[in-house]
């Protein structure tokens, strides 16, 4: 006699006939989902936490910029604090002279044509400078009052005709008046 175990264990599994087992179990199902959330519940934090890390070295390498920057700056400072540097910087580019001293401005070949004309018209007197901005301005203000001339005669124009007809017909009426009053009254 055989026992009900041994004819279950034979051709039938204890979920009923022998299936062929499948690679995917509830088991993996249920792995699969949790690393799945775990992976969506800590890619905003990683992210973010990449985001901060690469804003921290950017804020250093601001630092380092800004301290190269005071150094920069302190060195100038005690530069400046020196009165020869002071002297030499007033003659260079104030072209300042010591008395006794004569001052030279050499054109080099850096010299552009506006800075040429710059100090040629630096040559012209004060008042030549005076009549020319004068000139120019009276010139401006001839073209706008000639324009301003040439629109008003139009308009006038345009109105003298309307008056025109207006008393032309006023005057006609007047005379139609007087002979009617003349026929009337003579």
């Amino acid at each position: 006699m055989t026992s009900p175990r041994a004819d279950s264990s034979v051709g039938e599994g204890p979920r009923g006939p022998n299936r062929p087992r499948s690679s995917f179990t509830g088991r993996a199902l249920i792995l699969a989902v949790v690393a799945v959330t775990l992976f969506l519940a800590l890619a905003v934090p990683v992210r973010t936490w990449f985001a901060q890390r690469a804003e921290i070295a950017q804020l250093r390498a601001d630092v380092e910029g800004a301290r190269d920057r005071v150094a920069a700056l302190q060195l100038e400072k005690l530069r400046w604090d020196d009165p020869a540097f002071v002297a030499a910087e007033a003659r260079r580019r104030l072209h300042f002279v010591l008395p006794g001293e004569i001052g030279y401005v050499t054109l080099g070949a850096d010299a552009t044509e506006e800075e040429i004309a710059a100090l040629a018209a630096a040559d012209e007197p004060w008042f030549g400078a005076l009549w020319g901005a004068v000139r120019s301005a009276d010139e401006a203000n001839t073209k706008t009052s000639d324009a301003k001339t040439s629109d008003a005669k139009t308009s006038d124009a345009k109105t003298t005709t309307k008056a025109d007809k207006t008393s032309e017909t006023k005057t006609t009426d007047n005379r139609t008046t007087d002979k009617a009053s003349d026929a009337v009254t003579g």
